[in-house]
């Protein structure tokens, strides 16, 4: 085995293909499917045990909606879902439904039936750099450090963490360099999910309109005419919640798990910096009190979950944005607005600008009609600094605001895909990632699908 010398240490070379991916989220995950496809080797490098990342480890479901065309990778997982026995489509929204534990096997298999590596439980540490190129990384694994030898290298971290290991510049926040709202998700079994929806419906709630009764989502946003409301200001007075506690709730059922729903809560409240490692570990506290809380007052307050019980608690914390790179292209609100279209746009999207703001954002309400859409150019993908580089996920180059659109998981998703097969087209034509005409890319795309 050959080694690779670090700091004064020989560390073990452990992997070489043509393609690195760090992060097995729904990006590198997606990424990775498409370098396989395109017949390249890659390796996915995983902090935890499980792909997926906010999907699976912060149990982020269902995938938000999108009325764009549905890509090939994003079609092959939903295909393998609905064979696992998912069902994936409720019939009248136009989310992706699953559970955690399918979709963690599903991406696992997808990726070793096509003879992709998964290294897990492999934490980066940092990369070495040789003439604007990365040559290799260096991971902490179970035998300690170890170095892994790429051609290509996708940052799938969603913390920028491999791009700012190389060099690359990045910015965080909003213009007072706040982040958006931390989440902390979690799941309760034993709803009498029947029940819940009765008791839902017979109180003239019109926020979940799914008639499939396979499918059901509840909510309670504080002014917002919600029926739950005066139930969680009863606690509220009655000391079973805190203030806090009100701010957002949410929860859908999951497909395959009949008596379980996942809450899209609590926010967690006055953490600004999601960049800050002391503060992500103030929100896990706080947040667990958070949940406790939630799941001690539903079985009292709330038809339907009388029986109910804390099923799981993320592994992982939701943080919706932290660093994004500065690429060769920084997508803004305004290419929102103006619907805009690139030479090299390589994924589309049309979610809004939905912004969990700490302190209150300006925002420009232009919401899309369906059918339309804005592209993403594939210079929002690549860096300045790092021949052999591209990015994917939540921490693409763009503002703030337009962060907040395009990190929903669909889209990151078709950034994946593209990302994918850039690798593979800078491997066969001996071309570097951030020189790649995005454009031809693009035609590419169209051949494998038509957008």
């Amino acid at each position: 085995m050959s080694t690779l010398s670090f700091f004064g240490r020989e560390v073990p070379v452990i992997y070489d293909v043509n393609c690195v991916v760090v992060g097995g989220g729904t990006g590198g995950a997606a990424t990775a499917i498409s370098a396989l496809e395109e017949n390249i080797s890659t390796l996915v490098v995983e902090k935890t045990i499980s792909l997926g990342g906010t999907q699976t480890n912060s149990l982020v479901s269902p995938m938000m909606p999108t009325h764009v065309k549905t890509q090939r990778i994003n079609g092959l997982i939903t295909e393998r879902l609905n064979k696992e026995n998912v069902k994936t489509n409720d019939g009248t929204t136009a989310c992706s439904w699953f559970n955690v534990e399918s979709l963690n096997y599903v991406l696992e298999q997808l990726i070793t039936e096509r003879g992709g590596s998964i290294l897990y439980d492999a934490n980066f540490i940092d990369c070495v750099k040789e003439h604007g190129k990365i040559t290799h990384i260096i991971v902490n694994t179970c035998n300690g450090l170890a170095a892994i030898s790429g051609k290509t290298f996708v940052d799938a971290t969603a913390d920028a963490v491999l791009s700012r290991s190389a060099g690359v510049e990045v910015v965080s926040g909003n213009s007072d360099g706040e982040n958006q709202q931390i989440s902390f998700r979690f799941e309760m079994g034993g709803i009498d999910i029947p029940e819940l929806r009765t008791f839902i419906l017979s109180q003239n709630e019109t926020f979940c309109k799914i008639e499939n009764p396979d499918f059901f989502e509840i909510a309670m946003v504080p002014g917002k005419g919600h029926v739950l409301e005066p139930y969680f200001r009863e606690a509220l007075a009655n000391d079973d919640l805190q203030e806090d506690d009100l701010r957002y709730f949410q929860a859908f059922t999951q497909p395959g798990k009949p008596t379980v729903m996942s809450f899209n809560c609590p926010h967690i409240p006055g953490i600004t910096k999601t960049t800050d490692p002391k503060l992500r570990s103030e929100a896990v506290v706080k947040g667990r009190q958070m949940i406790r809380r939630l799941a001690a007052f539903l079985p009292k307050y709330i038809p339907g979950f009388q029986n109910a019980f804390l099923l799981k608690e993320a592994n992982q914390l939701g943080i919706r944005e932290s660093y994004r790179i500065v690429g060769q292209y920084v997508l803004t609100e305004q290419d929102y607005v103006d619907r805009a279209r690139f030479e090299d746009g390589i994924a589309r999207g049309d979610w809004y600008i939905d912004v969990h703001s700490v302190t209150k954002e300006s925002v420009n309400e232009a919401k899309f009609s369906r059918g339309e859409y804005y592209e993403i150019p594939y210079r929002s993908l690549i860096t300045f600094e790092v021949e052999n580089l591209v990015v994917v996920g939540r921490h693409i180059s763009s503002t703030f605001l337009m962060q907040a659109s395009l990190r929903i998981q669909p889209t990151v998703r078709d950034m994946g895909q593209a990302a994918g097969m850039a690798c593979a087209y800078s491997i066969k034509n001996n071309m570097a990632l951030n020189t790649l005409n995005g454009a031809h890319l693009k035609q590419q795309l169209q051949m494998v699908e038509e957008f």
